[in-house]
Order: structure tokens, then sequence, then C-alpha cells
């Protein structure tokens, strides 16, 4: 269901024409996914969630090996715990689901393939190949990018879906990301579009872009990760959800917007969600209320059009399911709009 959300709801809303192109300056200061495996290159460092290394360090952003994922004033590392909260809240709310409830989107495996958003590191020597662009290449940063043969896809190789790729250069703390990835002849790859990232700096796509996700946004550092979560018991960055329904409006940090309706109530890309400070989840697992304090203070972003209240992470073979789904518990009434600044509309 989610991917035919994706696929009929947002793609066709993607498009170049003038009208859906938006103008915003700095803010501030359901899937599968394939397993681990060999990547051609041997000096790669691993995959996200499995073979990865992430770290942060308190009052700093989270890491990558030696790599920030964007430094600690960037919107995603922001505490949002204090902001108050926007007067149209409970519109929105109402619009995504109050009494619908939280699906993390990441895990183990479901189905046989790895659930969520795989990541994969890689070194300096690893062979940077062509991409060919096939529907936003206007929109791109071009190639090529240092993506391995056997990069671990979105949802699997064999994966219809939103088929993303990321790539983290851990040498140059560089973030590659693909949308719609295919591989080819020789190690190149195809893709709908793509987007570069510096991690060491507040690294925006350009102004009026798509990226490899909806919003124009990076889809790396809004990924629930267990080392995060279960290593170091810290959730120290927004998390990336998705809604079935988005207006044609954007917030920062957002850089583009993915529907046709004019509809108020329905959250523009780039929206901050905060679970309230008053939910209660202390019954829940450790892991869920690892996730709960993260969201209490660093929140949620409104990144893509897809099933509600969908909760992006990075598969884990050591995630435990039954514990995650703690979250399961947890509805849209226990979330509040803040204010991050104003709606463009278009």
């Amino acid at each position: 269901m989610w991917i035919v959300q994706r696929a009929e709801i947002l793609r066709p809303t993607r498009g170049r024409g003038g009208a859906l192109w938006v103008a915003l300056g700095l803010w501030g200061c359901g899937s599968g996914s394939h397993g681990p495996g060999t990547l051609d290159d041997p000096a790669a460092s691993g995959l996200g969630g499995s073979g990865g290394t992430l770290t942060s360090t308190s009052g700093s952003a989270p890491h990558i090996g030696p790599c920030p994922v964007f430094p600690a004033d960037n919107p995603w590392n922001q505490d949002v715990s204090a902001l108050p909260v926007r007067a149209d809240s409970d519109s929105f709310i109402d619009s995504i689901g109050r009494g619908d409830y939280v699906h993390p989107d990441f895990g183990t495996e479901w189905q046989g393939a790895p659930i969520g958003i795989p990541f994969v590191t890689v070194s300096a020597s690893q062979r940077k190949v062509p991409i060919e662009f096939l529907a936003y290449g206007d929109e791109s940063d071009s190639g090529p990018y240092p993506v391995p043969a056997n990069a671990p896809v979105e949802g699997g190789s064999d994966a219809d879906g939103d088929r993303h790729v990321l790539v983290v250069d851990t040498d140059a703390c560089t973030l590659y990301e693909l949308y719609r990835a295919f591989p080819k002849s020789g190690g190149a790859w195809s893709a709908d579009s793509g987007a570069v990232f510096q991690l060491s700096t507040n690294d925006e796509h350009p102004l009026h872009w798509t990226s490899a996700d909806a919003a124009g946004l990076p889809i790396l550092p809004g990924l629930v990760r267990y080392d995060e979560v279960v290593t170091e018991g810290a959730l120290r960055h927004a998390v990336r959800f998705t809604v079935s329904r988005s207006r044609r409006a954007i917030v920062a940090p957002a850089r583009h917007y993915a529907s046709s309706s004019d509809a108020a109530n329905l959250p523009p890309m780039g929206l901050r969600l905060r679970m309230k400070q008053s939910y209660d989840c202390s019954s829940y697992s450790a892991p869920a209320r690892v996730v709960c304090d993260g969201l209490k203070r660093y929140g949620l972003i409104v990144a893509d059009n897809g099933s509600d209240w969908y909760l992006s992470g990075a598969p884990d073979p050591r995630w435990d399911d039954d514990a995650l789904g703690d979250l399961k518990r947890v509805s849209g009434d226990a979330f509040e709009v803040v204010d991050t600044g104003p709606i463009e509309t278009y």
C-alpha cells in the first residue's frame, strides 16, 4: 500500500512545472531494503545498521565514522523541545490522523527483505561511476558517484518502489543519495534523481530542486539507527516520516513540495512535529523509550508522501522487532506541530 501511495500520489506532482518550484532560505542560523553484503571495494567499511559505525557525543551531531551527520546547528540536529506550538497544530494532526498509529518502518526483515532504508559507507578508493538520470536530471547533482555495483537498494535488488541508494564516503565526509536507482552494466547506475551533500557543513540541495526525497532534503540524517538507539541509548536528531496527503507548500528546511492540493489543513513538506512532553512512554521497551525521548526533543520532519506516521530508519539484524513494536502504541494524538517559521504556499 505504501509503495502504491508513493507512486500514484507523490511522483506525478514531483515534476518540473514552474508552479511547482519553491524559494526558501536557510532555517534558523514502508518498505523493505536489501541486506548486508560484500561490496566491490574491499576497503568499503560496511553497511549502515549492520557494518557502518554511528557515534555521537553529548552536545554534538551524530557521526558516521569520522564524519558528522551535518553540524550540530543543522535543522536535523536542532533541539525543538522549547519551540512554541503552531496555532494550527490541531488541524494538521487531524489531517494526518489523530487516531492513527505510528509505524516504525525499520527493523530486521519482513518477507525475506530487511526493513528500512539502508546506507553503505565507502572509502576514497571506491571507484566513482557514471549515473544516468532518467527523470530529474536537471535537478540532480551530476555524477560520477562512488556507488558500488552491489550497493544495498531499498526494498531489495528486485524491488519496484522508491529504491533509494545511500552512500557515505567517510574519507571525504560526503553523502550521495539516489532515488529509483538501478545498476547497469560496467558498474554504472541509472536513477530518477540524485543529490550530493557535504556532511561537515550545512549543505543544502539547491532551491527549487527535489533530491532523492520529495522535500529536497537528505534522507540519511533522518534515519533511526541501531547504534544510536541501542548502543548509545540516545537519539539526537529529528526523524524522517511520511504522510499520505500533503499540501502544495513548504516550510524550512524543505526545498520542494510534492502535492497539487491547496488544502490548508494538509501538512507542507518540512513541517516539524514533536512528541508531547506529557506523553508517557515509561511502560515501553528500552529502544522505544529512547525513540520517544528523541521525538520529544528533536521531533519529526515531513519529508515525503507515503503511509501516515511511518518513521524511517536503517535496517539491522540486531533490532528487536517486538521491542520496536511498542512504538505502534503511539497515536497521532501524541504529537503537536511546532513553529519553525512561515509556510510558503504556491
